[in-house]
Formats: structure tokens, C-alpha cells, sequence
């Protein structure tokens, strides 16, 4: 079974010129991710994840953010539109990672 984790955080949206939304994992379970996927050798830091919101779910990545010491996880429109969440609400997130 591939490790999994709860979390909550504020949903946020980029300062930038694209509409990009994220959710920043708390500091402790960036650093337990970190631990389990050392050496994965992934792109830009990147880990592969199944992630949800609500009843939402959909596969992607989460980015290392050395600004933050934490992973950012993305939440496209679609998904931010399925369940229900926008800028600045706390969202619980339940989080898989693809780790084969």
C-alpha cells in the first residue's frame, strides 16, 4: 500500500500571469515525503501523487518549493469547480503517493 496523509491548508492562488491554484503541504509531511522519496530522481523535484478533495480525486505531481521548505500540490479549475473550493477557503486534503 502506498503511503498516504491527511492534511488541511489554504487553498492560494499564484502571483503571476497565469490563474495557477495550489495547496502548500505543512512543513512536517513535506519533510516525511521528502525522506520517502529521496533519490527518486523525478524532474524539478517532482512526486507523483493521487490526490482529494471532498469527493474529487485526480492524479498529478507535487512540486518542491525551497521558498516555502515545503510541496506545493496544484488544484485546477475543474477540480476546484468539483468540489466546491476557492481562493483563500482551507481545504482537507487527503493525499497518495505513486511512489511505483
Amino acid at each position: 500500500m502506498e503511503p498516504e496523509f491527511k492534511f488541511e491548508a489554504e487553498l492560494w492562488r499564484h502571483d503571476g500571469p497565469a490563474a495557477w491554484f495550489f495547496l502548500t503541504l505543512p512543513v512536517d509531511l513535506a519533510e516525511e515525503i521528502g525522506d520517502l522519496t529521496a533519490g527518486s530522481g523525478n524532474a524539478f523535484g517532482s512526486v507523483p501523487v493521487m490526490a482529494k478533495i471532498g469527493e474529487v480525486s485526480w492524479k498529478t505531481s507535487s512540486f518542491r518549493d525551497r521558498k516555502r521548505s515545503s510541496y506545493l500540490l496544484p488544484v485546477k479549475a475543474a477540480i476546484r469547480k468539483g468540489a466546491g473550493v476557492g481562493d483563500g477557503d482551507v481545504v482537507d486534503c487527503l493525499l497518495t503517493l505513486d511512489l511505483l
